[in-house]
């Protein structure tokens, strides 16, 4: 008896585990929209037959994305509320109001490891952290106008300045993305001295404007939310542009 209730609760535990871990399907528009809101990113697979191979190439990839919500649609009246008409895998994001698709109608081969790299370049968040993936994304973004915040991971102000801009970049959805650049990172030398800055300078907080490949830094003094938003509100009211500009001359990246 003992060996059966044993059984039992093994077999229910491993159809838990089997149920918890399906991606879950979404059958109407409301439910789609429900998904689509509940975090920075998501990603649809507008796919219709979930015996294919692309299906399954699918599923092994969102079990490799910790970071980023999967979901399955395969009704098409959704399809075309979001201007699909074949098997499209989708991500959307809220930092810039985007949605990047990825056709798979004239695919040779889909494959989880490419579609995990289309997802990594093109996860931007509320607060994205610059390295040599996410620039990717960063710079295909409509959004051209970037908040920098030049910080050394490890350092108390680090943690707290990333957590005072995942608060304020809502505010700013849409008109600019917001960027964090560890300044102990090597690779990212580059990028401070593109703005006049070393290492030891930090942290600090700086505008790049990709659509006049113009830069501005934030004056010395505290970082505070509201210094913050005064000064992304001086960019879009265009006070800026008389403004002396950051570092070495323009470049056409960081």
């Amino acid at each position: 008896m003992l060996i059966t209730i044993c059984f039992s609760l093994l077999l229910s535990s491993v159809i838990a585990t089997e149920k918890d871990s399906a991606l879950p399907r979404l059958n109407d528009s409301k439910a789609t929209e429900a998904f689509i809101d509940s975090a920075e990113v998501v990603v649809i697979g507008f796919l219709e037959d979930e015996e294919s191979d692309t299906f399954k190439e699918f599923v092994a990839a969102a079990k490799r994305v910790d970071s980023v919500s999967f979901a399955i649609c395969a009704v098409k009246e959704v399809w075309a509320d979001y201007s699909v008409s074949s098997d499209t895998i989708t991500l959307f994001r809220k930092a810039d109001n985007h949605q990047e698709n990825l056709g798979l109608a004239e695919a040779k081969e889909v494959k989880a490891d490419g579609l995990v790299n289309f997802i990594t370049i093109n996860e931007v968040r509320y607060v994205t952290e610059y390295n040599q993936v996410t620039a990717v994304g960063l710079f295909n973004s409509e959004v051209k106008a970037h908040l920098l915040l030049f910080a050394n991971r490890g350092t108390k102000e680090f943690t707290e300045l990333r957590d005072k801009l995942q608060t304020l970049a809502p505010e700013f959805t849409g008109k600019f993305l917001f960027v964090l650049i560890n300044g102990a990172v090597k690779s990212n030398f580059k990028s401070l001295g593109y703005f006049g800055l070393k290492t030891r300078d930090l942290p600090r907080v700086g505008i790049y404007d990709g659509d006049s490949d113009m830069k501005w830094l934030l004056p010395e003094g505290e970082i505070t939310s509201e210094r913050v938003r005064e000064f992304c509100q001086s960019f879009l009211k265009g006070e800026l542009k008389d403004v002396k500009q950051a570092g070495a001359a323009p470049k056409t990246e960081l």
